[in-house]
């Protein structure tokens, strides 16, 4: 299995597949929505405030939670952590180029989402890649293939690591034992998970809601802190992180273990952008015009990398008195959670491993509990149907093991099969939106016109030619606006 998910990564992370798909992308939809995600950014955070129609369905701002659950997680610690043992400071600088061109990823692929949504009988709203891939694509394969790809990414590759990420930074403490420790913790985040999960979508965003905005508040308060005590240093910091970004003799000698690629995958890892991950949360949100909720999940991404992301490497790269090149370890893996535990505790003292530990546990559940949003739906695509209560028991079974293995695995195969999915992910949905983006950028369009006549934003599918049944959702809209015609 090992040999196989490796195989797999050094095709997938050649310079010329999942690197190349999403830089260039990225530059394609900057250029064509004309920087919607830098020029936009005000309209991002004032739409993330708009209600729902009614009390049964998912706010904007519920969509957002649930979608930065799942990006705002381990990796944000200790995927950034790995990043720059194994890649160097400079690592951190191409993070910053996937949350950049990747937000117009972001951007499309939501968008997407929400023009192609379905409706459910309760009245809420579901949909994502699949359903695109399906209904305009024409493709009911390949968004089965997709499905199927979520639901290894999600409930085995990320929840899987999340939860070895959380144990993981426990073994700084001298009641760690290497055997029993990981156990127990891996019980305790199972039976957590368990209660979640029994409860549905609402309670899902209810809780997200609540933790979310704390536990990333709190963190950047904390790395603000930090940064003070080490101002003396943030000079050398930046200029580390620059020359080491730059330094392509280095990177051309080596690229799948060069800055970009960890840069690359950590990021895609973290923010998600372009996986086709968050369109699903997407597809939930009750807004008046699809462009909004593409909006909303542009400034997730941001949150995740320009923010959160930054945090822990600023933390991090601040304490230069510790060397990140001293925490890889005799397999090559990396010792990420020693190493920012490490950073803390030469700047906070004790409090600083205590403080990534609660952390840690804090985004590790937020993080499973996003990551699992996904799968139902997905499984509800394949069947054509939502699973009945013995199907559904029995895959929540299975995910709730998969948190308790998680635990006690390796770090090597669970990292490799995480980088494997997502790395497939993109493959195929990078792709479908390159094809399908230019609805997405006619309803921008249609969206900013509106805006400067003066007017609310309401979005009528006919009015970027889409008239068929492709657009359920949308369909009351249409046909009003031909009767009015």
């Amino acid at each position: 299995m090992s040999s196989f998910v490796g195989f797999m990564n050094n095709i997938l992370y050649q310079p010329y597949i999942v690197p190349l798909f999403l830089i260039a992308v990225g530059i394609y939809f900057t250029i064509r929505t004309k920087g919607v995600q830098i020029r936009m950014f005000g309209e991002m955070c004032r739409v993330v405030t708009e209600k729902p129609s009614d009390d049964k369905s998912i706010s904007s701002f519920g969509a957002l939670m649930v979608s930065t659950a799942s990006r705002v997680g381990t990796g944000n610690i200790i995927g950034v952590c790995t990043a720059i043992i194994l890649g160097g400071p400079g690592a951190i600088f191409w993070m910053w180029i996937t949350a950049i061109f990747g937000g117009a990823n972001a951007f499309i692929e939501s968008t997407l989402a929400q023009i192609y949504k379905k409706k459910a009988d309760d009245g809420t709203f579901y949909g994502g890649p699949s359903y695109y891939m399906q209904n305009a694509l024409g493709a009911r394969w390949l968004g089965i293939i997709f499905s199927v790809l979520i639901i290894f990414t999600y409930a085995v590759g990320y929840n899987m690591l999340a939860a070895f990420n959380l144990q993981s930074t426990f073994a700084t403490f001298s009641f760690y034992h290497e055997k029993t420790t990981p156990m127990i913790i891996g019980i305790i985040l199972a039976v957590l998970f368990a209660v979640i999960i029994l409860g549905g979508a609402k309670k899902l965003t209810n809780v997200t809601g609540v933790l979310v905005p704390v536990m990333g508040v709190a963190y950047v308060l904390i790395s603000i802190v930090v940064l003070v005590m080490n101002a003396k240093n943030l000079g050398t910091m930046f200029g580390m992180i620059f020359e080491s970004a730059f330094d392509f003799h280095a990177i051309l000698g080596g690229f799948t273990g060069s800055c970009i690629m960890w840069g690359l995958k950590r990021g895609l890892y973290s923010n998600e952008a372009g996986m086709g991950s968050a369109p699903n949360a997407a597809a939930k949100a009750d807004v008046a015009h699809p462009v909004k909720q593409g909006l909303v999940q542009t400034l997730s991404v941001f949150i995740d990398t320009l923010l959160i992301c930054s945090a822990t490497a600023f933390m991090c790269l601040s304490t230069t008195s510790i060397a990140p090149a001293n925490f890889v370890l005799e397999d090559g893996g990396a010792d990420a959670a020693g190493y920012v535990q490490s950073c803390l505790h030469t700047t906070l003292g004790g409090f600083g491993p205590i403080f990534i530990a609660v952390s840690m546990s804090l985004f590790a559940f937020t993080t499973l509990i996003g990551n699992y949003s996904y799968c139902e739906g997905c499984f509800a695509f394949i069947l054509k149907r939502d699973m009945n209560k013995t199907e559904l028991l029995i895959f929540r079974v299975i995910a709730i093991a998969l948190v308790f293995l998680g635990a006690i695995s390796s770090a090597g195969l669970v990292w490799d099969t995480a980088d494997m999915f997502q790395g497939l992910m993109v493959v195929c949905n990078i792709p479908t939106i390159a094809i399908l983006g230019g609805t997405a950028i006619k309803a921008l369009n249609d969206y900013t016109a509106q805006k400067k006549a003066g007017k609310a934003p309401h979005f009528h599918a006919a009015d970027i030619g889409l008239t068929d049944d492709k657009v359920d959702c949308w369909k009351e809209s249409t046909e009003q606006l031909s009767t009015s015609r």
